[in-house]
């Protein structure tokens, strides 16, 4: 049995209590993903299973997710994982896509996370600073990085009490010793609720698209004892480095190459000692807040220092 027949086997097997599916509509479905879009197998596994769960429809105990446990956002670390949370609304952001009906923050004692609900899941509006039960979510994941859906099945009750967010901010510092691949001037997906990156003008999952430009830093913090890597995304880049979106596309244009907006980046950044605070997402600091310290450090006798301890 193939690797695509065993995914096909595993996501018809999942749904077999709730769908009638011939394993062979499933293996067509990956199929098509896989070999004419060029999806990851990986990825085109995650959007059939999405596509299953909305065809499904039902009520949560029909969907066999009546017993999920209850879960702190910060324990949560497995993909396609069906929790219940007890949550208070962070932050609501404006959606991307018609699509999308809410997207947002939300967060307990633990932290925060990325919640997303989609239009045609038809579920009561959450509210700013409200906390709720939100019983069967399921968790999602990319690149270390987690969020959680809401979706058809999803029960919304709101809490007489308020559930307090706790601060999941960490702050670091040191010398920044590399700027890694996938800096600068970049492209991301265009698709719905997708930020992923482009290569060579292919998303992972929605394959060949006409990205949209973005900037960001991934860098490498170094304290002689610890590294820490760290994101710097778009406003941050710009207030670090002096270069805006508008004059990176200028100077990509110029050049014809992309590239040249990360080199003129790290000649600025390279050696010098930063405190940067942010959230954790996998092993990455998404810096909300930088500060550049006066006293610049040599990158090689950081480096020397970390590798002789």
């Amino acid at each position: 049995m193939s690797e695509l027949e065993t995914h096909a086997a595993e996501i018809a097997e999942q749904f077999s209590d709730q769908l009638e599916i011939p394993q062979e509509d499933v293996e067509e479905r990956l199929h098509t993903l896989v070999e004419e879009y060029r999806v990851p197998l990986e990825e085109a596994r995650r959007s059939v299973v999405s596509h299953y769960l909305e065809e499904a429809g039902m009520e949560r105990d029909e969907l066999g997710h009546g017993d999920n446990e209850e879960t702190l956002l910060g324990d949560i670390g497995e993909d396609e994982q069906w929790v219940d949370l007890r949550v208070t609304v962070a932050d609501l952001w404006e959606p991307g896509h018609d699509s999308i009906a809410q997207v947002g923050l939300v967060g307990d004692e633990s932290g925060t996370m990325k919640f997303v609900a989609f239009d045609t899941s038809d579920l009561p509006k959450l509210e700013e600073g409200k906390s709720y039960a939100l019983s069967n979510v399921v968790t999602d994941e990319y690149e270390g990085s987690f969020s959680v859906k809401l979706n058809k099945t999803t029960g919304i009750t709101e809490l007489d009490e308020v559930i307090e967010v706790g601060d999941d901010a960490v702050t670091v510092e040191g010398a920044l010793v590399d700027v890694q691949s996938g800096s600068g001037l970049i492209k991301r997906c265009p698709e719905e609720d997708c930020t992923r990156v482009l290569q060579n003008g292919r998303c992972s999952e929605h394959g060949q698209v006409e990205g949209e430009f973005d900037l960001r830093i991934k860098a490498v913090l170094d304290d002689g004892m610890d590294v820490h890597e760290v994101i710097f995304d778009k406003e941050t880049t710009e207030e670090l480095t002096g270069i805006d979106l508008d004059e990176a596309k200028q100077m990509a244009q110029d050049a014809l190459d992309t590239t040249v907006v990360v080199e003129e980046m790290i000649g600025d950044l390279l050696g010098q000692y930063f405190r940067v605070t942010g959230p954790v997402f996998s092993r990455f600091v998404l810096v909300d807040e930088f500060e550049r310290l006066s006293e610049p450090a040599d990158p090689e006798a950081v480096l020397i220092k970390a590798r002789s301890i």
